[in-house]
């Protein structure tokens, strides 16, 4: 039974290695820890019982911080990037009536305001907050 354990062990690494995704490495650890169980003499019930509890032990406790870590240095790109950024409305955006349309870094996009009875006038600035399909979702920046 230890080679079907490193058997398993090997081919999820090795899928972990090419997808770098973070979704085998958690049940790697369960067959490294069914491997060793099964090196100790463990009864195959037991060493199955410790397959899937490391591996979901694991999964449940470490993925979100590893996931944390991993995605802090991500940079974003596309239009995910742009939120958070100023833009110009330089088509009146009118939730109701479906109109609007702001120019960020050179380019003319679609907008919506956050609330579905919003409105802001042409000229203003707006800060993106969020994309909904292509349109890009804003609120109108507080003049002081």
């Amino acid at each position: 039974m230890e080679l079907i354990w490193l058997g398993i062990l090997i081919v999820l690494l090795l899928i972990e290695i090419f997808t770098l995704g973070l979704t085998t490495i958690w049940f790697a650890g369960g067959a490294l820890i069914a491997f060793i169980a099964a090196e100790f003499g463990a009864p195959l019930p037991v060493q199955i019982v410790l397959f899937l509890v490391i591996s979901l032990v694991l999964l449940i406790f470490t993925r979100p911080v590893a996931l944390k870590y991993f995605n802090a240095k991500r940079t974003r790109t596309n239009s995910e990037s742009l939120i958070g950024k100023q833009a110009v409305v330089t088509q009146a955006i009118d939730n109701s009536d479906g109109v609007g349309e702001v120019t960020v870094n050179g380019l003319v996009w679609t907008a919506r305001t956050e609330d579905f009875s919003g409105s802001i006038e042409k000229g203003k600035t707006v800060t993106i907050i969020a994309i909904d399909g292509v349109k890009l979702i804003v609120k109108e920046d507080i003049e002081l």
